[in-house]
């Protein structure tokens, strides 16, 4: 057996990075159409209100007195735009610019159903199908960093069934297994130019995969007075493998990049297996009076697991296997939220949430547009009857300038700038039913 060879492993590497990258040009989606939207995400995991708690905190499900169905769909607008120059070879000196002011985001539906049936006073079955990651990037076919990334797209889906039981009055645990659907499409122009002759003619690289892997989560909701709920939940990490055959177009032969790509990588196939991290929350709950509630809530996420990525390639001749380190951070959530019922059927909900970035600007790639971020959330629900509520939610997401300064050498380029427009709309809008 032949062991791949250092042009191969380096490749490989560069292909594990935009790929890592995939995953975090998104972001976690906390705007999943639930209740807790409108806080900002402040105290989710003990709100316990409606159907959402399935996901959201297992355990809060011993709450409801009755069956009942969510439904919520949300619409992501994102604006994200960079400005900047790429430097492709000392050669000429030569500089592009195009691109710049482009809109990469798009218009993105997300989608949640949840569903929670009283079996006895004290258990509880639930279930949710929806994502609670993934987005899309589109840089255009002839920007400036093109040969970072044109293109990145991951779509995902889960299902979650789920179980609560109330241990005592002020004790109740949960947990659920999720069954992921995780879809990665990815494409990158190969410069096929000499050194020093700059032209449009560009070759591609095309990732298609789909995966399907497992995880679970678990909650606990403790309830020491009517007032006060405290809520605990934890969500396992889920490895995702992705394998392709390695597809190159419109590479010639006379390619500076050809001995090292399509004579010995194309039709080889690769692996690339990388973790969603896991996510520990924990959420407070306090009735002031009978017209107004506040909530705060904390968190954290292994990151770090997650930019620890392994790339394996096989052929007939060629086998071999890297693990690259993309300088990822675990990162930190914080959320302080209101309620407030000004009339029996109306209220009105606020929020503030902030979300430590995963990655430090020497390892930030043009592939990953999000820094830190900032959500502003407000929201209203109207009790229609005694079944059903309504609710539509809005969030402000400011994922900061994140600045670029990343090289890979003439061929790619090294590329300098930042974000100056990079923000998220989210509108929400969701229905509760109880049977």
């Amino acid at each position: 057996m032949k062991v791949i060879n250092a042009g191969q492993l380096l490749l490989a590497a560069l292909l594990v990075l935009i790929a890592t990258n995939v995953r975090a040009a998104g972001v976690w989606l906390n705007e999943n159409g639930s209740a807790g939207m409108g806080t900002a995400t402040a105290g989710r995991v003990a709100l316990a209100n409606d159907a959402s708690t399935a996901f959201n905190n297992p355990a809060g499900m011993t709450r409801l007195d009755r069956s009942q169905l969510q439904v919520g769909l949300v619409g992501l607008g994102i604006q994200s735009k960079f400005t900047g120059q790429t430097t492709f070879s000392d050669l000429d000196g030569s500089v592009e610019t195009a691109g710049n002011d482009h809109n990469i985001g798009s218009i993105t539906p997300v989608a949640n159903f949840s569903y929670v049936h009283v079996m006895s006073p004290d258990l509880r079955l639930g279930v949710t199908v929806g994502s609670y990651f993934g987005l899309a990037l589109d840089y255009g076919d002839s920007w400036q960093g093109r040969y970072y990334v044109q293109r990145a797209e991951l779509l995902t889906m889960g299902i979650t069934p789920s179980v609560g039981y109330k241990v005592n009055n002020w004790l109740a645990v949960g947990g659920g297994a999720t069954v992921l659907y995780g879809k990665l499409s990815q494409d990158m122009a190969i410069n096929t130019s000499p050194l020093g002759a700059r032209d449009l003619r560009d070759g591609l690289l095309e990732v298609n995969s789909h995966d399907i892997s497992y995880g679970y989560n678990l909650g606990v909701l403790i309830q020491p007075i009517k007032e006060t709920r405290i809520g605990v939940t934890y969500i396992s990490q889920v490895k995702l493998k992705f394998d392709d055959i390695a597809a190159f177009k419109n590479v010639p032969i006379t390619a500076p990049v050809w001995d090292l790509i399509a004579l010995k990588f194309n039709n080889s196939k690769l692996d690339l297996e990388w973790t969603i991290p896991q996510a520990v929350n924990v959420g407070v709950y306090q009735q002031l009076t009978d017209s107004l509630a506040v909530m705060a809530n904390v968190g954290w996420q292994e990151w770090s697991r997650f930019g620890n990525i392994t790339a394996d390639l096989s052929s007939a001749t060629n086998t071999g296997s890297k693990t690259v380190d993309a300088g990822f951070d675990d990162t930190w959530h914080g959320a302080v939220g209101m309620q407030y019922r000004f009339a029996e059927p109306w209220l009105v909900q606020a929020g503030f949430a902030y979300d430590s970035s995963p990655v430090k600007e020497e390892h930030r790639s043009v592939a990953m547009p999000l820094d830190r971020q900032y959500r502003y959330a407000t929201g209203v629900e109207y009790t229609l009857n005694r079944d059903v509520t309504l609710g539509c939610d809005y969030t402000f997401i400011d994922a900061g300038k994140s600045k670029i300064n990343q090289n890979r050498g003439p061929l790619a380029g090294h590329i300098v700038g930042q974000y100056d427009t990079n923000y998220i709309n989210a509108l929400g809008v969701r229905m509760n039913w109880k049977f």
